[in-house]
């Protein structure tokens, strides 16, 4: 049903020309301070969309997002210790 997607760091010189990356690909966050776009892309096309971005003029560099590899599962081998400092 939903598509594999992977996520990119979009460095750029200018903000409003980079509205135009939505043709692209899914624009989850522009960061107007740091001049960035995250932009979500379509796994299976990611490598030749990526490289029609990095021509554009406004493209300062482009990174991978590594936040789907983050490990989010987390286990409880270490004992809880709140019942120890109790009054």
């Amino acid at each position: 049903m939903f598509s594999e997607r992977t996520g990119y760091i979009i460095w750029v010189s200018d903000l409003k020309a980079a509205r135009s990356l939505d043709k692209y690909g899914t624009i989850h966050y522009m960061s107007r301070k740091m001049h960035y776009v995250v932009i979500y892309l379509n796994a299976e096309r990611a490598e030749e969309i990526i490289r029609n971005i990095s021509r554009l003029s406004y493209v300062r560099r482009v990174e991978r997002s590594y936040r789907n590899e983050i490990k989010t599962e987390y286990s409880s081998d270490v004992p809880d210790k709140t019942r120890f400092y109790s009054l």
